[in-house]
């Protein structure tokens, strides 16, 4: 796992640092909130630990920001030796899935680091984004900028599988079979669910999500990422 850890002092940054190198985690260091944030954009980051009374930006503003201009969902332990109950309400309002106090003891660090990894690789199977774009997977759930998108059973399904590969493509044939096996009907409805998604998830809005790759199949893919 990748973890960024964004903290300004250099020993405990160290001390952190070579704990979860000794762990199996690949680790990246950022001594303040401004690089700590633009790292967590640019980087593949598994987690972030992250301490709250930073340089240029705090913590606090570093994951609100994060969360919310940015709509990333890394996983955040807040980690600070500020242990009233209003820092930790706030830390969590703020974006945080745990807050660890300083002193502390790396062990139970290491714990924690395991608890949240486990946590997240159950949200990512069950909840799915790409760019503005958000399935809940249980609730069958999908929304664009917020806004709840109708769809039907067959286009949820093919609106998983594509968010699930993207930005690959998934061919005509893997959809036909998720949604009719080895026997999929001579009408060929698929275009028509694939006319619904498209309907719902690009119509009203500013850029175009779902793409036909002709030879090949379709794609979804966050729009900011292919104009970059």
């Amino acid at each position: 796992m990748r973890i960024l850890i964004i903290e300004d002092n250099p020993d405990i940054a160290a001390n952190v640092g070579d704990y979860l190198s000794l762990e199996g985690h690949d680790v990246d260091f950022a001594s303040d909130g401004v690089m700590g944030l633009h790292l967590a954009l640019e980087l593949p980051v598994d987690l972030l630990v992250l301490d709250i009374n930073l340089p240029r930006l705090d913590g606090f503003s570093l994951a609100q920001r994060l969360r919310v201009e940015h709509q990333r969902q890394t996983p955040i332990l807040m980690l600070t030796a500020r242990d009233s109950l209003t820092d930790k309400v706030r830390g969590f309002h703020s974006g945080a899935w745990d807050y660890l106090v300083k002193p502390f003891e790396l062990k139970e660090l290491g714990l924690r680091v395991d608890a949240l990894a486990l946590r997240n690789q159950a949200n990512q199977s069950r909840e799915l984004h790409v760019g503005d774009l958000s399935l809940l997977v249980d609730a069958q759930l999908a929304t664009r900028q917020g806004q709840v998108l109708a769809l039907h059973h067959a286009a949820l399904t093919i609106l998983e599988m594509l968010m699930r590969a993207s930005p690959n493509a998934v061919s005509r044939r893997d959809l036909e079979y998720a949604l009719w096996g080895e026997d999929p009907p001579q009408s060929s409805p698929l275009r028509s669910h694939i006319h619904e998604l498209r309907h719902a998830l690009d119509k009203g809005f500013a850029d175009q999500m779902l793409h036909t790759l002709r030879g090949v199949g379709y794609a979804i893919r966050d729009p900011q990422t292919e104009t970059e």
